[in-house]
This record gives structure tokens, C-alpha cells and sequence, in this order.
């Protein structure tokens, strides 16, 4: 049974990380009207997410309302609902909101046929959520940090460096 969720006004739309540099998982998450849906994802998810509705923002005119950060940070001990496949973003000029709708990754076998526990694609979560310029400029600026807070690059080779050390391929 597939879950959708919609929410016409977020109180947050953020991004995080859980666990240590090297091994975090990244999420997303919605809170609204007392739910909280969080969605795991790549990294490199986060990152475009944000690129991208920077791109949509560039377009719009000048934010001035911001939620605060420590509304940016996600809400404690977050279960996951699902693992995020596709994602769409619109600004909604009428409303003046951005529309961002998340469906759920469907893994297939070599026939692309979803492999159980789905049957189809109808059996994917969705996620729709509306959320004001304000919003999205905060979670841009926030989501920038989250991917940027990992392990930090070796000068040398710029490959990450663990915690226990690094081998370094350019120092032999």
C-alpha cells in the first residue's frame, strides 16, 4: 500500500545528515501540521535539490523572510518513511510558493519490472509539499552546509580524509 502526503503549508523543509563523516546517511524532511516525513537520499540529491531551486529563486524577486536556523535542523530521532527517487520542483506564481513533490525510488529487476515489495509503480510514497521562498532560500543555504560538512579533502590528492588517516596516492 502506497503512502502520499501533502501538505499545502511546510513549517520546515530541510536537509541532514545522520552518523559520522565517511558513513552518514543524508535525508530530507518535511514537517507540517504536527508530521514529520523524512526521506533518505544520496548526497549528491541534496546537492542538486539545491542547485536547482536556487536556479527556480534567481528568477523570482528578492527573499526577505527566512526561517531561523535552528528551525533548519531536523527533528529528533527521525524515522525514515522511504528512500527518494524522483523529485520535481515548480514555483507556483500564483501562490507564490515552490511545489516540490518527492516519489518514492522503485527498484527494478534486468526486465525493469519493480522488484517486491512492489507490484507497480503505484505502490511508490509520494511526497508534495509547498513551501514559501523564504523556505527554500533557508534550505539552499542550509543544504549547503550539510553536504559541505563532511570528511575534509587531503591538500595533496583532494580525496577525503578519514578520521584513522589517509593514503594518499600523490604521497608514496
Amino acid at each position: 500500500m502506497s503512502s502520499f502526503y501533502e501538505f499545502d503549508a511546510a513549517d520546515t523543509f530541510t536537509s541532514g545528515a545522520l552518523g559520522q563523516p565517511g558513513q552518514r546517511t543524508f535525508v530530507l524532511q518535511v514537517r507540517a501540521d504536527g508530521v514529520s516525513v523524512t526521506m533518505k537520499c544520496e548526497k549528491q540529491q541534496v546537492a542538486a535539490l539545491s542547485q536547482y531551486i536556487r536556479q527556480l529563486l534567481a528568477d523570482a524577486p528578492d527573499v526577505k523572510d527566512r526561517p531561523i536556523e535552528d528551525a533548519m535542523q531536523l527533528a529528533p530521532s527521525p524515522e525514515i518513511e522511504f528512500v527518494v527517487g524522483t523529485v520535481g520542483i515548480a514555483y507556483d506564481s500564483r501562490n507564490d510558493r515552490m511545489v516540490v513533490q518527492i516519489e518514492e525510488f522503485i527498484p527494478t529487476d534486468e526486465n525493469e519490472e519493480p522488484i517486491e515489495p512492489f507490484t507497480s509503480e503505484t505502490d511508490a510514497a509520494r511526497l508534495r509539499v509547498q513551501i514559501t521562498r523564504g523556505q527554500a532560500a533557508a534550505f539552499c543555504e542550509h543544504s549547503d552546509d550539510v553536504v559541505a560538512a563532511g570528511r575534509p579533502a587531503c591538500l595533496f590528492c583532494g580525496l577525503p580524509v578519514n578520521i584513522d588517516g589517509h593514503a594518499c596516492p600523490r604521497m608514496n
